[in-house]
């Protein structure tokens, strides 16, 4: 294939994947559009479930919760926001694909926390929402993660 033919070539892959993506954004449900254009989300989480090994032998338990998480200064487009956080700042990457939104914090200390919310109402306008904190210390002190969480509940988006 001469240079002529390759250039022609990767202008009609170019166009082609140029109307694609527009193809695909058009057809965005109510839902996904509003998580692709997110700029402030508050959430709220009523259940807990935590993993641990015991002997080796993984196990999880459950429990209700009073657990919160707010981002701001959303920018979907840019794959960034910033957490309210009483623990200091974070490295937060944000992603939306189809049905859900991704926000994942990695902190310099080693953890990882994600949060997805679902192009799926809950109620009153809110949208189902994951947490999870991917943590483990060998001494579990009260209210701080020590070992593997995940939290249900429901996010407001804005």
């Amino acid at each position: 294939m001469n240079l002529s033919n390759l250039l022609r070539t990767t202008s009609v892959c170019g166009l082609l994947m140029v109307v694609a993506t527009a193809a695909t954004h058009a057809q965005r449900t109510p839902l996904q559009q509003r998580l692709s254009t997110a700029t402030r989300v508050s959430c709220s989480f009523s259940v807990l479930g935590t993993g641990t090994w015991n002997k080796g032998t993984p196990e999880i338990t459950s429990a209700p919760s009073k657990m919160s998480v707010a981002f701001t200064n959303v920018n979907v487009d840019e794959g960034t926001a910033d957490a309210q956080s009483t623990f200091g700042g974070s490295f937060i990457v944000v992603r939306q694909a189809n049905d859900y939104l991704h926000f994942m914090q990695m902190y310099s200390s080693g953890p990882l926390h994600t949060t997805t919310i679902l192009a799926r109402e809950a109620k009153d306008g809110r949208l189902l929402a994951v947490h999870t904190r991917h943590e483990y210390t060998d001494v579990a002190i009260p209210g701080f993660t020590a070992r593997p969480e995940m939290y249900i509940g429901e996010c407001e988006v804005s």
